[in-house]
Formats: C-alpha cells, structure tokens, sequence
C-alpha cells in the first residue's frame, strides 16, 4: 500500500472514531413493554432475558418522597386508581403519583396502558398483554436495581440501567426534588460516574445543565447524562450545528424522537435522513433515538419490515442505540449482522 494510501486509510479511521461509538446497543423501553405491562417488574425480568444492554426506569416521587417507577405523573392510564379512591383526582380529573403514599399506590393493580373512548376504557395496544389480567404492582426505584443487580449476579452479565427524571419542574413546583432524590438512589446502589453502565435523561434542558453544574458535583457522581428531545418548540433551537455545540457542553448523549432523523411520513422512495446523528457525533455525544415499536402502526412506510426500519438507523443513519418495546427483535437483528 502507498504512503499515500496509508494516510488516507488511517484518516477513515479517525473519522469513524469520531463520529460512531464501538458497540451498538439495545435499551429495552419500560422493560419488554410489548409483551407485559409496562415498568412492571416482570417486564424488566424479560427485557433482562431477552438480552437488552440496557433497561429503562421513569421516575416520579410519592408523597411520602420514595422514588417510583412509572411513565406518567398520573396513575390513570396505567392502574386501577379511579376504583380503589374514588374522590382522590385533582381539579382536573386526574389522579397524582405525588399525592399517593407508597403503601396506597402499592394497592393498586398496574396494567397494560388504557384511554377512553367514547367513555368506555380500551387498551391502548390491542394485541398486547390483556389489560386486567394476572396481577402486577408498582416498583420502587431501588426494588428495580435490586433485581437487575442481582440478575446481573447470578447471570453474571453487565446490564445497564437508564432511568428517566419525568417532570423535574413539576416535582419542584409541588416541593420535592426528583433529581437529588434519584442521585442519592443511585449513589446508595454503586452508580458513581461514567464508567458504571448508567445513562441518566430528561427532556428538560434545565435540568440537564443542573444536574451536571449543581447537583452531581455537590454528590460527588459524574454520570453520563442523555438531553431527550421531541418536535416540539421547545428543542428547536438544539438541531443545528450551534445548538448541539451547547447541548454537548453538558451531555454525554441525544435521545431525540426518530421523526427527527428519518421523517415519518416519507415513503421509501423518498427517505432523507438528517444530520441530526453528525451533528451529535461531532460534538462528543451517543445518539439513542426513541420509540422503535413493531406493533400497531409502528412499521412506517418507508420500512420494509422492522429489520429494515432498525437497518435504516443503525448502519443507514448510524446511530449507536435505540429505545424498543421489543427488545428481543432489536437483539436478534443486531446478532444477524
């Protein structure tokens, strides 16, 4: 090989390191959420199973001040709440974690995801778990670590935990600090900086900046922390070349909706993939893009099946993870390559 050749050879390489990170990875989306209700135990138990790298945890305080798991700050769309305390919703006719102690929501019979419609509940999800069936409770945040460590244990594997602070602002506004809260779990359970397999986001762009200039530094923990980001108003600023300059200031990756990279509503004829993952890349941070489902209305058209929707990101936009609620399918197609 010529000396020029080599030179151009060993740029590639340098150019690959900066803009991709070695391994590619799974992060099981509220556990494997498309077979059993969501953030339930046996959930995370089968997203482990199933080989997620990664599993996720949301997080919302009691009013009692424990650290639960689940997605929304209200219990309504996923539990039994309006029928174990009636007269319990606020103003606006919804029920708050916030203003259940741990011992009341650990009554209550979590499910798969319902709305109404018509003023009759359906499940959101036909063809998942039965809504109603078996039973399931509500976790604690460290009940959760506590079976993923001691699978990580008696599996001898390494996976990772990805919890979420939901609705910091909100938290603050009713008194309580989700974020120190959620630290000080972590910190109790061995999580400490960026060598533990832990990423840690919010969609809330001040409390990124909080976490990584207040908060961690007055716990002494230095963890990766992931800026989520959605199509709304609010993130816009974030999706250009100064704006993830900024962003990458403090975090260690982007969790951006996967509209953002591949438009939705292309056909295969017309995908165009943005320069949001570059952009990311060049200013240090991973990229794990949110929600890859493989159910109802979750293949868009321009993807052949949901191999090719995961080809299209991994390989094709090159992003380093995704959020799924199959983990299984996500882990066999990344096995296959």
């Amino acid at each position: 090989m010529k000396i020029c050749h080599k030179i151009i050879f060993a740029i590639f390489l340098v150019s690959l390191s900066m803009y991709s990170f070695p391994q590619k990875i799974v992060v099981a989306h509220r556990g494997a959420s498309g077979y059993l209700p969501e953030h339930t135990l046996q959930a995370k138990a089968m997203a482990f199973a199933m080989g997620a790298d990664y599993i996720e945890q949301d997080l919302v305080m009691t009013r009692d001040d424990q650290v639960v798991v689940i997605h929304d700050i209200t219990l309504d769309r996923t539990s039994d709440v309006a029928l174990q305390y009636p007269g319990r919703a606020r103003e606006d006719g919804r029920h708050y974690v916030i203003d259940f102690s741990l011992e009341e929501l650990k009554t209550l019979n979590m499910r798969e995801g319902e709305r109404t419609v018509d003023g009759e509940r359906q499940q959101i999800y036909p063809n998942r778990f039965p809504s109603g069936s078996s039973t399931f409770r509500i976790a604690t945040f460290s009940e959760e670590i506590e079976l993923i460590q001691g699978l990580n244990y008696s599996m001898n594997k390494s996976v990772g935990i990805y919890p979420e602070i939901k609705s910091p602002e909100f938290h603050l506004a009713e008194g309580k600090d989700l974020s120190a809260a959620v630290l000080k779990v972590m910190k109790e359970y061995g999580y400490n900086n960026k060598r533990d397999k832990v990423f840690l986001q919010t969609f809330s762009w001040s409390e990124i900046k909080r976490l990584r200039e207040i908060l961690m530094p007055e716990a002494e923990m230095d963890l990766n922390l992931v800026m989520l980001a959605g199509t709304e108003e609010e993130y816009q600023w974030m999706f250009n070349r100064e704006g993830m300059r900024e962003v990458g200031r403090y975090a260690d990756g982007f969790g951006p909706t996967k509209s953002l990279i591949i438009d939705t509503s292309l056909d295969k004829e017309r995908v165009i993939i943005s320069d949001l993952v570059k952009l990311a890349h060049d200013n240090g941070m991973q990229v794990h893009p949110y929600t890859f489902r493989s159910d109802t209305r979750g293949i868009p058209d321009y993807a052949e099946s949901f191999d090719d929707l995961l080809r299209y990101f991994y390989f094709e936009a090159g992003v380093d993870g995704i959020f799924t609620d199959f983990p299984d399918q996500a882990v066999k197609f990344l096995s296959n390559q």
